[in-house]
């Protein structure tokens, strides 16, 4: 069976363009260069003023989280009113947000940092300087390691990654039946 996996950074921003109320405060927050004319969010413009400044971060954070805690609860209780009682919720700053307080089990997915680095990279299309300063603005990988119930290495391809992903999804289904 096939696990829904909904994604707090895709939610976050359809939020950070479709909703008037997040998309208003950050604009009073960051000013109207955080959106470009077509309307779209600038996604650089936005992560060079954050990744600066912790103050806005956490601001920007304040703005973003609940709104994409709010929609996440609303899927998940969709998912589940349509039989679904398993899903994955993907979520970079999952103790950032505090969704770990809600979540059954944190699965964490970890690759060394140089290769974080180069996916971010060729992700992005920022330099290595840009992304290094969004990792120091989250948590350590050690404390992500410490947090987490499961941790996968991601250390090669997709390919790699998969089974490795489906076998601690399966030992987490059937724990979750038994509790």
């Amino acid at each position: 069976m096939e696990v829904p996996v909904l994604s707090a950074d895709l939610i976050a921003r359809d939020l950070s363009v479709a909703d008037s109320v997040v998309r208003r405060k950050i604009i009073a927050l960051l000013g109207p260069s955080a959106y470009r004319s077509d309307g779209s969010y600038d996604r650089p413009f936005v992560a060079e003023r954050v990744f600066s400044d912790s103050t806005i971060q956490h601001k920007l954070e304040s703005i973003v989280h609940p709104a994409v805690e709010r929609a996440l609860f609303e899927r998940l209780a969709s998912l589940k009113a349509a039989g679904r009682a398993f899903a994955a919720v993907e979520a970079a700053l999952v103790f950032e947000a505090g969704m770990d307080r809600w979540l059954r089990a944190v699965v964490v997915v970890e690759a060394p940092e140089q290769l974080r680095i180069e996916r971010v990279m060729t992700r992005d299309g920022v330099d290595a300087a840009s992304v290094r300063r969004r990792m120091r603005a989250q948590l350590s990988a050690a404390e992500i390691r410490k947090r987490a119930d499961i941790v996968i290495e991601n250390d090669g391809s997709p390919a790699e990654l998969e089974p490795r992903v489906h076998f601690a999804l399966t030992i987490l289904r059937t724990l979750m039946k038994k509790g």
